[in-house]
């Protein structure tokens, strides 16, 4: 029998995550394979759950609606804030950048800054793929 996947193996592949229309977002093929734990945070959940059940050296293509992969768009994690309370008061800080923050309680957590103006920014806390179709792309090759 053919080893497969479970959702809490740690598994050796390659990968890649693009949007639908193909815009690429990360991948392994043609260079080092990725070794991960399942169910350790290292991969999104939603893309998990794709390699259930997966033989090893087979390569699969998944096509998920947003709502599979990184969901809505949400617009109440859109917020326009005052540059001060950007890292470095927004010093060095262009549009389209990811930038850091960190809440009272020091966990952090990234935005991206959409539009910046003299005093605020508009930046959007979302998933950078919330609201997009994914496609994921997948070959496995050993589970250890």
């Amino acid at each position: 029998m053919t080893d497969r996947v479970k959702l809490d193996s740690l598994v050796t592949l390659h990968y890649r995550v693009a949007t639908a229309d193909d815009t690429e977002v990360v991948a392994t093929f043609g260079a080092t394979p990725a070794t991960l734990q399942l169910g350790s945070g290292e991969l999104a959940p939603t893309l998990e759950a794709c390699l259930e059940d997966l033989p090893v050296g087979e390569r699969h293509v998944f096509l998920l609606e947003p709502q599979q992969a990184f969901g809505p768009h949400n617009p109440e994690l859109v917020k326009r804030l005052p540059k001060s309370e950007l890292p470095k008061g927004g010093e060095g800080i262009e549009p389209l950048t990811l930038v850091e923050f960190e809440a009272p309680n020091g966990a952090k957590f990234a935005g991206l800054v959409r539009e910046l103006d003299d005093t605020s920014a508009l930046v959007d806390f979302n998933h950078p793929l919330a609201g997009k179709s994914i496609r994921f792309e997948v070959e496995v090759i050993g589970i250890l």
